[in-house]
């Protein structure tokens, strides 16, 4: 069942900060609904507090994750090590959405090296910890990050992005209102 925690520690920092991929995941409340699991990297996850974490969230296909914690806040982030030790680590709490001009932005884009194509930050408050063990987990090389991403929104340009989010990411899956849609 692995071990709990209240909060993050400096050996979890520390295992999350050697991490090259995480994983987010929500889901609506509805039970019909679609649950959310997407893995994230460049470099885009910080730790605020003992407590408190945020990630970066690029402009993508969907923005399921607005949508959820916009409705009822649950959210789980996994980090698991491909390398040397198998160990998983799990921050579970309430997450937001801060958006670009809102009053929360600076305070939290500070953490970052804001894109063009940064959509939002979301923060999140962390109630438990656990860690178990990853057995399971296969061993792989990290090669590098990306670029693809980075060359699309080049592509896209202001406008084009802003057109992307305002087709792609003011609802989810389900019908819900992401947090764009409201401001």
């Amino acid at each position: 069942m692995g071990k709990f925690h209240e909060s993050i520690s400096g050996a979890h920092q520390d295992f999350i900060q050697k991490q090259h991929i995480f994983f987010v995941a929500t889901a609506p409340l509805n039970g019909n609904g679609h649950v959310n699991l997407s893995p994230k990297g460049l470099d885009c996850f910080r730790i605020i507090g003992h407590n408190k974490v945020a990630y970066m969230d690029l402009i993508s296909s969907g923005n399921e994750t607005s949508a959820h914690t916009l409705e009822n806040g649950r959210i789980t982030f996994m980090f698991c090590s491909f390398e040397n030790t198998p160990n998983i680590l799990r921050l579970y709490g309430k997450g937001f959405t801060v958006l670009p001009g809102s009053d929360a932005w600076e305070s939290n884009a500070k953490y970052f090296n804001i894109y063009p194509s940064t959509r939002q930050i979301i923060v999140a408050e962390i109630d438990l910890v656990q860690t178990s063990c990853g057995f399971g987990v296969p061993l792989y090389s990290y090669e590098g990050e990306r670029n693809i991403h980075f060359e699309w929104a080049d592509k896209k340009g202001p406008q084009g992005l802003e057109d992307y989010v305002k087709e792609n990411n003011l609802k989810s899956l389900d019908g819900l209102p992401t947090a764009i849609a409201l401001k």
